[in-house]
């Protein structure tokens, strides 16, 4: 094997490596849901891991990602550390936001994640302002959007792809269709084809890639990446996935068919890339056991650190309300 050889596998089993922490994050996650040290709820990014880590393969350092209720993929595969994001999860001191955000609002500006928005779709229009102020200040970084196939039916998705089109913004907007919106098949909510088919109605290019396929996703987001840098606008990418978990730990009923569920589990991203590894000679299947037991190592330290973390003082419940202003003074609002 030749050293080119050698880096290049290197280079694939850390893909790897970050789909099985996703995987692994997102078990540990739903077992500390159950077990009530996570309150509201847990959206579980199981069988979408090829989407995130594909995309963010794709990106640099100084890049920016926004992100869903479902984010937990988004940020580890954006680069931030198991022990924070942990901690924020079950609300803890030491988390990201220090407990205030939780699941589904995680904000790491130092990693680039510009923060997770539950509120469906509600990411892409500040994904978009802030890839025109990356424009405006000269800078060549650019901005992706993850946002759902539900997402897709906002208003806002409309309003954001619209601007950053009129803008130029060097935003990539990633649509993970995973099938469903709760409870709502793909079929019920649009009469087209592809969601990527919309990007013409903006005036930039979209396209459709195997969401499964972590290699073709970040081939395709590449692409989208570096034509953002050149500063020539927005690309929409659509990743039809399939999220093999029910919504999310609070509403476990699950409507869909088990044969549908059983064709997407056969297409499980992991075990899939982990099986192109074998047969390509860049892995063999004991490291790649190695791998899955690395990642959960890393979590379940990950887990007993958060849970030794202290939760946040009472008094500091009313810091970061409001921005700096004069008339915060000291008993001005009393």
């Amino acid at each position: 094997m030749t050293s080119v050889e050698t880096g290049a596998s290197v280079a694939l089993t850390q893909l790897y490596l970050t789909m099985a922490r996703i995987r692994a994050f997102e078990a540990k996650a739903m077992d500390l849901f159950a077990e009530k040290y996570i309150r509201g709820s847990v959206h579980p990014y199981t069988g979408e891991e090829a989407v995130a880590v594909g995309v963010c393969a794709a990106l640099r350092p100084e890049d920016y990602i926004t992100s869903t209720h479902r984010g937990h993929g988004h940020c580890i595969a954006k680069g931030l550390e198991l022990r924070p994001m942990m901690a924020e999860i079950t609300g803890r001191a030491t988390g990201y936001c220090r407990g205030r955000g939780g699941s589904m609002h995680i904000t790491a500006m130092r990693h680039g994640m510009l923060g997770a928005d539950a509120i469906v779709a509600g990411s892409l229009a500040m994904a978009a302002g802030a890839a025109y102020g990356l424009q405006l200040q000269g800078k060549d970084a650019v901005v992706v959007a993850f946002f759902g196939d539900g997402g897709a039916q906002q208003g806002i998705f409309h309003e954001a792809a619209n601007l950053a089109a009129v803008l130029d913004a060097p935003v990539i907007f990633v649509c993970e269709n995973n099938q469903w919106a709760i409870s709502t098949p793909i079929s019920c909510a649009i009469r087209i084809e592809n969601i990527a088919d919309r990007a013409a109605g903006y005036g930039f290019p979209g396209e459709v890639v195997d969401g499964n396929d972590v290699l073709a996703v970040r081939d395709v987001a590449a692409r989208a990446v570096e034509r953002a840098r050149r500063g020539e606008g927005p690309t929409l990418i659509e990743a039809k996935t399939y999220r093999i978990t029910p919504h999310s730990a609070a509403t476990p009923t699950d409507n869909r068919a088990p044969d549908e569920l059983s064709y997407w589990r056969e297409r499980d991203p992991i075990v899939r890339f982990g099986r192109e590894l074998v047969e390509a000679g860049h892995a063999s299947p004991e490291r790649l056991e190695e791998l899955d037991r690395q990642a959960g190592e890393e979590v379940e330290d990950a887990a007993e650190w958060a849970l030794a973390s202290p939760y946040p003082d009472a008094a500091a419940a009313e810091e970061d309300v409001y921005a700096p202003a004069d008339w915060l003074t000291p008993g001005r609002l009393a």
